[in-house]
């Protein structure tokens, strides 16, 4: 009876290493099971019937409703040209150009730096106007030679008959030079009085300092200020109208002046 049993184990035990052996000889031969596909029937495929139509027709619409889409603005497509003028499209695309350009890291750097050096400059440029210095001989530039009956750089204000020179100067219609004598004439009368003390290296500035508080020292500041205007501003071209309001600031400065003289 176990003798029986152990020969069928044996015989089971068999068949199985013949299967396993069976089944790899089978994957060896056929490879992978390839996965299957849908067999397309041809006789399912719908065939489209051929297009029997003719060619189309152009249909053109009615005049009248060309006419009507033509009055809708909608339709008017014309060149809209800009309002602006030739100038101010210039300085639109000037100012495109230079947001482009600051828009850079190398731009942001000069503009950073430039508005320094402007306002460097700037405070340079009102020192010296405060000062009364003539920064264009500082750069090489001395003003434009008038034709003068004197030396200006030694002049003696003691010495000039300012009526008489004024007067030939306003006749010849050298309005500029009739404004520094006219100044100069102030100073002469300044100085007469006491008021300040006159020296051909002073400034304008250093006068102004000198004089007393009243209503003198405003006066005299409007004063030499159209005068710098004039003169060292080069304004060669003054016209009568302009001359007659200078020549009013200097006859109301002598006026307010005389009085100041009258009452001390």
């Amino acid at each position: 009876m176990v003798a029986a049993h152990s020969f069928s184990l044996l015989i089971t035990g068999r068949c199985r290493r013949w299967l396993l052996l069976l089944a790899l000889v089978l994957l060896w031969a056929g490879g992978p099971v390839a996965a299957r596909t849908p067999v397309r029937n041809e006789a399912s495929v719908r065939q489209l019937p051929p297009d029997r139509t003719g060619a189309p027709t152009l249909r053109q619409p009615a005049p009248a409703r060309l006419r009507d889409f033509r009055k809708q603005r909608e339709f008017q497509y014309v060149e809209v040209k800009s309002e602006q003028s030739a100038w101010d499209l210039f300085w639109v695309r000037f100012w495109r150009w230079l947001a482009e350009l600051l828009d850079t890291r190398s731009g942001q750097v000069v503009w950073k730096y430039g508005i320094y050096a402007g306002l460097v400059v700037a405070l340079v440029f009102v020192v010296l106007k405060l000062l009364q210095i003539d920064f264009t001989r500082a750069f090489g530039r001395a003003p434009r030679a008038a034709v003068l009956p004197y030396d200006v750089e030694s002049e003696d204000i003691h010495g000039l008959q300012f009526d008489e020179l004024i007067g030939s100067a306003e006749t010849a219609g050298n309005y500029r030079l009739a404004v520094r004598l006219g100044y100069l004439q102030v100073l002469k009368q300044l100085t007469d009085q006491g008021l300040i003390r006159w020296q051909p290296d002073k400034t304008n500035h250093d006068y102004l300092f000198e004089l007393p508080p009243g209503p003198l020292p405003d006066a005299f500041r409007e004063l030499t200020r159209q005068f710098d205007y004039v003169w060292y501003g080069e304004q060669d071209d003054l016209t009568p109208g302009h001359y007659a309001q200078a020549r009013a600031t200097r006859l109301a400065f002598q006026q307010l002046l005389s009085d100041g003289r009258r009452a001390a």
